[in-house]
């Protein structure tokens, strides 16, 4: 039985007929981290099994063969190809019976896996495609900008907006007002579509450069974490309080509009315009279908100078996963790298970043740098 990639992209995961694997990775991608938990499993639980069971590289139909003699943690004999596996695994089930059940359901597993992640993926092309990555290793311009908050010997941690709200979910809830809700109960467990989306994309291309994130709301972060680790802040300080506590964004800063027909709107305030620049920055009005977002990337020192703190943020929620998706995509941070003049991570220094956004439908459908500020 020969699987190919072709079949399983428009089969199992619903891609059309024009599916190319040059530029869509998703079957490699979970077929590698199927390949990856079956390692885990006989370096762990599985290490005394007397079959293995693996998912050669560049194939994708399981292979059974007996574990190697004299080394129990052994995952096949020195030297041993794929094809020698499938010999051995044709004998090894040939002379257990139960095997054959066995390979049965491993196959329904593996299908029933890669059905629920089509499923999940639906049509959409997978994130891991959008950031440029093939599941393997990351881009050089990825590589690059992540460089600085891959040093420590600990992950970052990413920080995610959950503004405080009051009322109740049955009966409708609203930001929280210090003036005149003191005694009220706050619910802090909520966030938006775009911070969702913007952790999952940071996780896909964490992957890729071999390295895993922590994750953390912010109404429990603690100024502890600003000292001891690298972070990377999802929203603006509207919903991501932790932000007014710490060293922010000093040219691009998010305020409340303080008067006239937009007031309590965010905005961005351009503190020291250059040339041509607008002095401040509004999404759409909150009366109107939103088209238009402003967000910030900026690359910022934290409490302690030997850690960075990342902030990717926009005055909505929209504007949040365009700020997540830009320092995500391949091409997106080949551009910023390339108006920074960074050609390796060693030059990459503090900087503050303006998007403007574009929306449709309540997504971010193209995103244009148009202001850059770097540290003296």
């Amino acid at each position: 039985m020969s699987l190919k990639e072709y079949q399983i992209a428009t089969e199992v995961f619903g891609r059309q007929d024009d599916f190319d694997p040059q530029v869509d990775s998703a079957v490699r991608v979970q077929a590698g981290r199927l390949r990856s938990k079956l390692g885990e499993y006989y370096a762990s639980e599985g290490a005394e099994d007397t079959i293995i069971v693996e998912l050669p590289k560049g194939m994708y139909v399981l292979s059974f063969h007996p574990r190697s003699s004299g080394n129990g943690r052994g995952l096949r004999p020195a030297g041993a190809s794929g094809q020698e596996g499938l010999h051995e695994g044709a004998a090894a089930i040939g002379a257990w019976p139960r095997w054959g059940m066995v390979a049965g359901v491993l196959g329904v597993l593996l299908l029933a896996a890669l059905v629920a992640i089509g499923g999940l993926l639906g049509t959409r092309r997978s994130a891991s495609t959008a950031s440029g990555t093939n599941g393997d290793t990351a881009p050089a311009a990825l590589q690059i900008f992540w460089h600085g908050l891959l040093t420590s010997s600990d992950e970052p941690w990413v920080i995610f907006s959950n503004a405080a709200f009051v009322g109740h979910p049955d009966t409708g809830l609203r930001y929280y007002d210090a003036k005149r809700d003191t005694n009220a109960v706050i619910f802090d467990h909520y966030t938006g579509v775009g911070e969702v989306l913007a952790v999952h994309n940071l996780d896909v291309v964490f992957e890729s450069l071999h390295q895993r994130i922590r994750v953390k709301r912010g109404s429990l972060f603690s100024l502890d974490d600003a000292k001891n680790n690298d972070l990377i802040f999802i929203g603006s300080p509207s919903e991501n309080l932790t932000l007014l506590e710490i060293p922010g964004t000093k040219d691009f800063v998010f305020r409340e509009v303080p008067s006239g027909p937009r007031k309590g709107n965010m905005e961005v305030v351009n503190v020291r315009p250059e040339r041509g620049e607008a002095t401040s920055f509004l999404a759409t009005s909150a009366n109107q279908p939103l088209i238009e977002d402003y967000a910030v990337v900026a690359l910022v020192r934290g409490l302690n100078p030997a850690h960075s703190q990342l902030i990717l943020a926009g005055t909505t929620t929209i504007g949040t996963q365009a700020a997540v998706e830009y320092v995500t995509r391949q091409s997106f941070v080949e551009e910023l790298l390339r108006r920074l003049a960074v050609t390796q991570a060693s030059e990459l220094k503090p900087f503050e970043a303006l998007l403007r956004v574009k929306v449709a439908r309540g997504v971010p459908v193209g995103t244009e740098l148009v202001a850059l500020r770097k540290a003296n």
